[in-house]
């Protein structure tokens, strides 16, 4: 490669880094590599970008330990290319590898944004519904293949709501196996009856087996989740129909 090439390559990718780093709230790294060349941008087209970042936070209290991405070709509006304002024509697909702390994730979940994406859970305990509304949620990785769940919930059933804390034990679906509940004991409240927890059951298993998820302009699915002492990482593919947009400042 020549490097004049490199060069091209170096002042895209620092452009790509200065927008990126402007839509998160704190980053301590972040290194983007824009695979293409001038020519290339002149007919809106981009071979790949690929991107390394750690210590990443966005929304104020979501927080990124670690993330590894990278795209396929993407196509692109060569003139606002140029001026260092990336549009995309079509989306582009990628796959990225996330990991996140036992402390980044207890962050997310006492957050207003993951709190306020929180829904009631409806459950059907034979005919009758039962309404779950998750109050506080913690997650803990105490070993490798495990999570631990401690929460409290307020549950309306017969007309009637009280408070019911609970501690889970679970280990996620990995390759051909599937998600298994190791335990489930009741903290606080009166207890669950068995129809009820089999119905809750079946609700965690209905969205595990979600096919995919949507966040903006972007729709994605878990292709793998590994849980290690701490940490939780996961390998996530995406179709990523516009990245999102900030004030620019040409090349």
């Amino acid at each position: 490669m020549s490097d004049e090439h490199r060069l091209e390559e170096k002042l895209l990718s620092q452009e790509a880094e200065r927008r990126i780093s402007e839509n998160f709230d704190e980053v301590e790294q972040i290194e983007i590599d824009v695979q293409t060349d001038l020519l290339k941008v002149v007919q809106g087209q981009v071979d790949g970008v690929s991107v390394a970042g750690e210590g990443l936070v966005i929304q104020k209290d979501i927080r990124v330990q670690e993330i590894k991405l990278q795209t396929d070709g993407i196509a692109i509006n060569p003139l606002s290319a140029i001026f260092g304002d990336i549009k995309l024509e079509r989306p582009v697909n990628t796959v990225a590898k996330i990991t996140m702390t036992q402390a980044d994730m207890n962050r997310a979940l006492s957050s207003e944004f993951v709190r306020k994406q929180m829904q009631d859970f409806d459950l059907d305990v034979d005919g009758e519904i039962v309404s779950l509304k998750p109050q506080k949620i913690e997650v803990f990785l105490p070993s490798n293949g495990k999570m631990e769940f401690r929460g409290k919930v307020l549950l309306k059933e017969k007309g009637k709501t009280r408070p019911l804390g609970f501690t889970a034990i679970a280990r996620p679906r990995k390759g051909s196996q599937p998600a298994m509940l190791e335990s489930f004991n009741c903290t606080e409240g009166e207890g669950v009856s068995i129809e009820l927890v089999t119905a809750l059951m079946h609700k965690a298993k209905e969205l595990m087996n979600i096919p995919y998820f949507k966040w903006d302009d972007m729709v994605f699915r878990i292709k793998e989740l590994e849980v290690e002492i701490g940490n939780l990482i996961l390998m996530i593919e995406a179709k990523v129909k516009q990245i999102p947009s900030s004030d620019v400042v040409p090349l």
